[in-house]
């Protein structure tokens, strides 16, 4: 009998399946679906950085700012080479009028990885 975890009777395949699932429909425009899907993979597995991640992009694309702040700051605090999340988080920033911390972040994201879109949103010559 397969490993579950907790009451649910879920399986870790089953949270790689909803994981996936969950990249499925933020690809579809359905980051709500996306987040749902991921709020009980990482209630399981909360060390699981992709995971969050992928919920920051998902809580971003809904227009929840603040709780992707929140897991984008989370994704850096465990991985702060990560130029993504840098340029995402500095994305956020700058929806919310937070222009000074959004450069802050572009220009990690740039200096990380010379991707022309952190490059250009770091605005280095401006």
């Amino acid at each position: 009998m397969p490993e579950t975890s907790g009451s649910t009777g879920r399986t870790p395949e089953t949270h790689v399946i909803d994981f996936r699932a969950a990249e499925q429909l933020l690809a579809a425009r359905d980051p709500r679906g996306a987040v749902k899907l991921l709020d009980e993979v990482i209630a399981v597995h909360p060390e699981n950085t992709a995971a969050r991640l992928l919920r920051a992009r998902a809580f971003f694309a809904a227009a929840q700012l603040r709780p992707a702040e929140l897991e984008f700051t989370i994704v850096l605090e465990r991985e702060p080479d990560n130029a993504f999340a840098h340029f995402a988080l500095a994305r956020t920033y700058e929806r919310q009028g937070r222009a000074d911390q959004a450069k802050r972040h572009f220009r990690l994201a740039a200096a990380l990885d010379p991707n022309p879109e952190y490059l250009k949103a770091a605005r280095f010559d401006g």
